[in-house]
């Protein structure tokens, strides 16, 4: 369906304001979710380091239309030379207004469609580093949308975190940050080959989330998080592994085609083989094969969905996104001017992790900094020399009885020293503080407080 050009400006104009930089509620249509009752959560992997709207025209019947437009000739009353005039203007201002290079009439597209939802933005051509160097302190929205333990909508909550709402975003945004990962998984929310079709009602929850952040101005970073059980880097395998990929990327991609440059795609999440050979520290050959093949399959079907996913910041990743340096000295970059490489380094894995030998640490005192020190020169020499942006998507470190200042301390350094080399880092966050699995957790999601004011201000201290 087609509209004249005034018309669709207007409905344009109705779209929220993406505001840069800020926290501004803006209201978005929220569907209803189902909730899933909470089990334990499962153990992370340790590791080194819509509907759519149609506008239709309405009128009278054609008999009607003719009868009113001949009557409006014989009644109309002589143009004026300024009459004429003013509306020789009002045209050229109604040119003027570039929507589309193409045509007159443009079709209304996924700018309101997807019913109401899409966030339409501006891609504003800048370059990897100049877009990253506006990011500041990152939050991953970890244990919620990539959750599994329930079928459906109820998966959000399966792992024991609340449903994500606004309001957990803006208390996120309003702290200092204005970068959040959303990790999502697809796996169970996908239909059979050859289409592996996405459910609708997934797509659109995730995209609600990822409005949310949108409409406060924040970056968001979007993946396809625990996807292990189907994507196998193997030769016997990599065949429908990427059948699979490619089809679930494209339709993530053109989901969100014309949103602005605040959104970036993250292909693969710590992509390996479970149980397979230097599972964390570079898998094989093979493997390292195969993610080479994803990465550039990844990149070449968003880039082929169009619209502003043209220019969109793609990060592609090393063997399980370890900052080891037989993946990342063997990673191979796919020839493209827009995209950045996304590491996670928990490092060092004795502080971050709770861990049973003698080289674990639960204090920092700094004598310990040469090891953070390592993980970023590799990253620079590797990468960053040679023009290549980074962001570490993942990091953090666990709490340990309570030890939040000597956390602080760490993060810290950790930040301090990533942001010298202009890379953004996004504190890895499951929802768990004291309990649970895995205890990265600073800010709790049930009353929008901070679990660690200590931790977080230490994050985002950096940037303010």
């Amino acid at each position: 369906m087609k509209k004249s050009l005034g018309h669709l400006l207007s409905l344009y104009l109705l779209m929220p304001a993406i505001i840069a930089g800020g926290c501004a509620a803006v209201p978005a249509a929220a569907p209803a979710v189902s909730s899933g009752a909470a089990e334990e959560v499962p153990a992370q992997q340790a590791q080194e380091a819509g509907q759519e709207v149609t506008a239709q025209e309405t009128g009278a019947a054609p008999e009607t239309a003719a009868a009113e437009e001949t009557a409006q000739e014989e009644t109309a009353p002589e143009e004026t030379a300024e009459q004429e005039a003013a509306q020789e203007e009002a045209a050229e201002q109604e040119e003027a207004v570039v929507i589309s290079e193409e045509a007159e009439e443009i079709t209304i597209s996924e700018e309101i469609s997807e019913g109401g939802m899409a966030r339409p933005g501006e891609m504003r051509g800048l370059a990897p580093a100049e877009l990253i160097a506006e990011m500041t302190a990152g939050w991953n929205l970890g244990n919620s949308l990539d959750a599994t333990s329930a079928p459906g909508l109820a998966a959000e909550t399966s792992w024991g975190n609340p449903k994500t709402t606004k309001e957990m975003i803006d208390a996120v945004c309003e702290k200092g940050f204005n970068t959040i990962r959303i990790p999502v998984t697809w796996d169970s929310h996908v239909g059979s080959a050859p289409e592996y079709e996405v459910d609708s009602e997934w797509m659109d929850r995730v995209q609600e989330v990822v409005n949310y952040a949108i409409d406060d101005g924040m970056f968001v970073i979007l993946d396809t998080h625990h996807e292990e059980n189907w994507r196998i880097l193997d030769d016997a395998h990599i065949d429908a592994v990427n059948a699979e990929h490619t089809a679930l990327w494209r339709q993530i991609a053109e989901r969100f085609k014309n949103y602005g440059d605040h959104l970036i795609f993250d292909g693969l999440n710590e992509p390996r083989v479970k149980g397979g050979a230097n599972e964390w520290n570079g898998g094989t050959s093979e493997g390292r094969a195969c993610l080479n093949l994803l990465n550039q399959s990844f990149v070449d079907t968003v880039r082929g969905t169009g619209g502003n996913n043209d220019k969109r910041l793609l990060l592609v990743t090393s063997f399980a996104s370890s900052a080891v340096i037989q993946t990342i000295g063997s990673l191979k970059i796919p020839e493209d001017d827009h995209l950045a490489v996304s590491i996670h380094a928990y490092t060092p894995y004795g502080f971050t992790y709770k861990v049973d030998a003698d080289w674990a640490l639960s204090e920092w005192d700094g004598s310990h900094n040469y090891e953070i020190d390592k993980v970023m020169n590799d990253l620079k020499r590797i990468f960053i020399d040679k023009g290549i942006p980074v962001i570490i998507t993942e990091y953090g470190a666990q709490n340990k009885d309570g030890n939040d200042k000597d956390v602080a301390a760490w993060a810290k350094y950790y930040v301090e020293k990533a942001k010298s080399l202009g890379i953004v880092c996004v504190w890895w966050d499951n929802g768990c503080y004291t309990t649970g699995n895995e205890q990265f957790g600073i800010f709790n999601r049930s009353d929008c407080t901070w679990y660690s004011e200590e931790v977080a201000d230490a994050v985002t201290a950096a940037f303010r």
